[in-house]
């Protein structure tokens, strides 16, 4: 039995909903205390049990704004979060854990603070996450054309990130060639109400977006007549709101499943976790990654090379028109993908795990 320390990013839910299933195989046989930040420390919390704890600690955030990341407005709002005391407490929190419990490993779900405490107790770090497909692999110049400058940012971004870590699992549904050491590509990691989901073919969109400021957005979804199940548009819901043929809803997990899995088609962002949930499910997307945000045009774009979807930069009447006449294509695209369940990436953390604890080191920086 080791001690792990677990570090999950708390910007978005992606993070959190992948690493609740990490979690959850990884303390059935160790001793795993959680660091998170944002809306995912909540998620997480409720895991809590012998053996298995929650700390809550700042962490970074982005600014959206029509659909777009406002690096500026970002820069300000962290550098708030920080002068009002979130750097020093996230100083003393970890060194009163490593004090109270002394790991001997580190995962890092694209967490910096857990990285940062295996690098300064030369402990090895385990990554796992999705995000590591920017930097650990070759992408062909029609996947990054159009977005080269960002590439190079997010790259450089990513890298500096997790460096030096004993191994890189990466979560991906597209396979891409891999170009750096330390590294293997497993499927998603996905979580256990979408693997006991069976998916049926309705005919209603679910539609999942969390931009509030895309307003043209209801309007297209209204005119193409189609059964329109929204989530994440309008915040302060606490029942469902029925405007003709769009069906505003509050989120629930349970519910959201349902709709996915009965859904004729997705449309939303650029997200990894509920492309690859639409994925997993046969679902077509269409997606509309995030402007400025490589990792979700990467994700939309090879979500179209592979014929499981549609990227797209903005959406209209067009736009979704040509979506919906595609569908039966993209199903059969989608017929082809297989994945057993979360049974490749837990399978190959375990035997990492093993590894790393054996080497009793951190691996160097490349």
């Amino acid at each position: 039995m080791a001690r792990i320390l677990y570090g999950v990013a708390g910007e978005g839910m992606g993070h959190a909903i992948r690493s609740r299933v990490v979690i959850d195989h990884l303390s059935r046989a160790h001793d795993v205390q959680v660091v998170v930040s944002g809306r995912a420390h909540g998620y997480l919390k409720s895991l809590e049990r012998d053996r298995l704890g929650v700390n809550k600690i700042w962490g970074l955030s982005i600014v959206y704004e029509d659909n777009e990341v406002r690096s500026f407005r970002t820069v300000l709002a962290n550098l708030k979060g920080a002068a009002l005391g979130g750097w020093p407490r996230n100083v003393k929190a970890y060194f009163d854990l490593a004090r109270a419990f002394r790991p001997d490993v580190v995962v890092s779900d694209f967490e910096s603070w857990s990285h940062l405490f295996a690098r300064t107790h030369g402990l090895p770090c385990i990554s796992v996450d999705n995000n590591q497909i920017v930097n650990r692999a070759h992408h062909p110049p029609e996947v990054i054309a159009g977005h080269e400058a960002e590439f190079l940012v997010a790259k450089a971004v990513v890298k500096a990130k997790l460096p030096g870590c004993f191994h890189y699992l990466v979560a991906t549904f597209f396979r891409p060639e891999r170009v750096k050491r330390r590294t293997t590509l497993h499927p998603p990691v996905l979580r256990p109400e979408i693997l006991a989901a069976r998916p049926e073919r309705g005919e209603h969109l679910l539609v999942y977006q969390t931009s509030t400021s895309n307003e043209a957005l209801p309007e297209v979804l209204r005119r193409s007549g189609r059964e329109c199940r929204i989530y994440g548009l309008r915040r302060d819901l606490v029942a469902d709101a029925r405007e003709g043929n769009l069906l505003w809803r509050p989120f629930s997990e349970p519910v959201f499943v349902e709709d996915l899995r009965t859904a004729r088609a997705v449309v939303s962002g650029g997200s990894f976790t509920l492309m690859s949930e639409a994925v997993y499910l046969g679902k077509p997307m269409l997606a509309v990654p995030v402007k400025r945000q490589f990792e979700q045009i990467l994700n939309a774009r090879y979500l179209e090379r592979l014929g499981y979807g549609v990227a797209a930069e903005t959406i209209d009447d067009s736009v979704l028109a040509g979506f919906l006449a595609r569908l039966p294509d993209l199903e059969r695209g989608l017929a082809a993908y297989r994945q057993d369940g979360n049974r490749d990436l837990l399978a190959a953390l375990d035997a990492t795990l093993a590894r790393a604890l054996g080497s009793g080191a951190a691996a160097p920086l490349p």
